[in-house]
């Protein structure tokens, strides 16, 4: 394929209509009053607690002190650049949202803190509590928290949060999010855009687990993490919590930990321990995969904090196959993982799913089709949208969220379509080329790659965690996955998914949308970790004026006898040959992109199912 044919295929476009508001049958019937009420962190929750989701007073000001007046109410999680916000306007670098709430407050208690709870901001944001500065934040993927016990009064009180985004001006992380979005690069978003809520605690409190299941040995490891040393009075200096060592029991006061472990409701475990780390046996262990997605129920109580959490016992590694060709297993069997790029994208709410209900769906149709895996592309998602693939089983792989200054599309795009081979001699030491000069956001990405792997360590579904995608923001990524690995050893790597790959990471990881699909098998496992990316055009129900796609069928018809094809022809004698993983482009359209298996709106399959997973499981699970 010559170059100019291979850039004008990637980039194809053609013109269509006006663009058009698309809606979601959840947004058409989202009721402001009860917004996202589920609790927002299923693996460590707690019953007093009050969603705060809902109208909010906001500005957009250039003005850098809280405003004497609010003249416009936005519906939060929802960011303002969103149709579900009522806002429908782009905070701009430069400008500061500005967000106001009312709390009524009958009563509070001895010995009881109230912690506020953000699940998202992007990207900067400072909280006030009462006119006074309680805390900042950096970072528009992250959940944060304080404790305001301290400034708050028995009565009304006033909770302002200031929000700022540079969006893809600066090296902060961003995802696909772009102020001049179009093609593969859609609309920038900003502000609160997750669920926020607050929650009575006792002096003493849970704030983190870490739980590792280990299937070999029948046995799951807990470690809990206080808030404090027991018996230690309250730091009122540093009320940002979160990131507390593992106590040392030996100089502190005993206090007995209580570890309840419970199968279908009945109770099959109890452990009691003045140690907070723990390792607890399992007779008869049920095993978690995606055919049969298991899950344990547990319950720790210390002193007057009671939380309920749940784990799975299951297990990834890579091992070599009856036939010697290397292959990815779970729970000690080859397990072909044949799944989806999920951008976690919504017409009406942007990066916020409408409804739990449509967090549920993207999952269970994605199952429905034959996949049992997600790639979670370029985004962290809500916490509840991991425990719906943990309960459900949809194993995911996590993509870090990229960072850096603009990318130069002849070397992320161009280069490695036409010479994917030759783009593997670059090393990602050159911070310039792959825009990473500065050694501050380096720095930021370090640490939020650390933050993510301890979010989301606990959740089976978790199968493989990817630090960078096509050279976004790449560097250093040998070092990426020695952290990595220092901070979880249960999961594997994809540490440069698509090209310049600095043979560190657990596969061979390639992205073809261009050339024949072929394995050669090796010491790793071979894996797409992108392909396909057939668009279809559907009236009334895409979003933009452009079609972008890398290959274009007029109807389903034509969409669907290719996609069948490719997987039941195809990636079936591929398998055979050593592929142990697929990502096919994509779950659902993303605004320009209508290359997925679903509208934007999530009202029309274009394909059907495949059958490929079926016959594959028959022989490996």
């Amino acid at each position: 394929m010559k170059l100019k044919d291979a850039i004008h295929t990637l980039f194809y476009k053609e013109k269509i209509t006006a663009n058009q508001q698309l809606t979601t049958v959840w947004g058409e019937n989202l009721d402001p009053n009860h917004l996202l009420e589920e609790y927002p962190r299923p693996q460590l929750q707690r019953d007093n607690y009050t969603i705060l989701n809902g109208f909010w007073s906001c500005c957009i000001t250039k003005e850098n002190v809280i405003p004497s007046k609010f003249d416009h109410t936005i519906l939060v999680p929802f960011s303002p650049e969103s149709l579900l916000s009522g806002v429908n306007r782009q905070l701009m670098p430069g400008e500061f949202l500005w967000y106001e709430k009312h709390l009524i407050i009958d009563r509070i208690e001895d010995n009881i803190r109230c912690i506020l709870h953000f699940g998202a901001v992007d990207q900067y944001c400072e909280v006030f509590m009462n006119h006074k500065k309680v805390m900042e934040h950096i970072g528009g993927y992250l959940p944060f928290s304080v404790d305001i016990t301290d400034d708050l009064r028995e009565g009304d009180n006033q909770l302002n949060v200031k929000a700022a985004d540079s969006s893809d001006t600066s090296y902060h992380s961003r995802g696909k999010q772009k102020l001049n979005r179009g093609g593969m690069w859609y609309t920038a978003q900003s502000g609160i855009w997750q669920t926020v809520w607050v929650e009575w605690v006792p002096d003493l409190f849970i704030t983190s687990l870490k739980i590792t299941p280990f299937v070999d040995r029948s046995s799951v490891s807990i470690e809990i993490v206080l808030n404090k040393p027991i018996g230690e009075a309250a730091d009122t200096e540093n009320k940002i919590f979160g990131t507390e060592e593992v106590l040392d029991t030996e100089q502190s006061p005993t206090m007995e930990y209580i570890v309840e472990i419970f199968s279908i409701g009945k109770l099959v475990s109890v452990m009691k321990s003045d140690n907070p780390n723990m390792e607890i046996s399992l007779e008869k262990v049920h095993l978690w995969n995606p055919k049969d997605p298991f899950l344990y129920d547990m319950v720790i109580t210390i002193g007057k904090d009671r939380v309920e959490s749940y784990f799975a016992m299951r297990k990834i590694e890579i091992k070599e196959d009856s036939e010697h060709i290397t292959r990815i297993f779970l729970n000690n069997k080859p397990y072909f993982q044949n799944g989806l790029l999920d951008q976690g994208y919504w017409p009406d709410g942007l990066y916020t799913a409408p409804s739990d209900e449509a967090l549920i769906f993207d999952i269970r149709k994605a199952k429905e089709l034959g996949f049992n895996m997600l790639r979670k592309h370029i985004k962290i998602e809500p916490l509840r949208w991991y425990y719906h693939c943990d309960r459900l089983g949809m194993l995911v792989w996590q993509d870090m969220v990229n960072g850096g200054s603009t990318y130069n599309p002849i070397l992320v795009s161009y280069l490695p379509t036409i010479m994917p081979k030759f783009i593997d001699y670059f090393k990602d030491s050159h911070y310039r080329i792959f825009g990473r000069s500065s050694a501050i956001g380096r720095m930021e990405w370090i640490a939020e790659c650390e933050e993510t792997v301890k979010l989301l360590y606990n959740c089976p579904c978790i199968a493989v965690w990817v630090p960078f995608n096509e050279g976004w923001g790449q560097f250093d990524a040998q070092k990426a996955v020695q952290l990595i690995r220092s901070l979880d050893q249960s999961r594997l790597i994809d540490h440069a998914s698509g090209w310049f790959d600095q043979k560190a990471g657990d596969f061979i990881s390639i992205h073809n949308y261009f050339h024949p699909l072929t394995v050669t098998p090796t010491e790793k496992p071979e894996i797409l970790s992108e392909f396909g990316g057939y668009a279809c055009y559907i009236a009334d129900h895409s979003f933009s004026s452009q079609i972008y796609g890398y290959r274009i069928y007029k109807t389903k018809e034509e969409l669907n006898e290719r996609y069948q094809e490719v997987f039941n022809q195809t990636i079936a004698g591929l398998v055979k040959k050593g592929l142990s993983a697929t990502v096919y482009t994509q779950l659902s359209d993303v605004e320009d992109e209508v290359n997925g298996l679903f509208t934007y709106d999530r009202k029309i399959c274009k394909v059907t199912k495949i059958s490929l997973l079926d016959s594959i499981s028959k022989k490996t699970m």
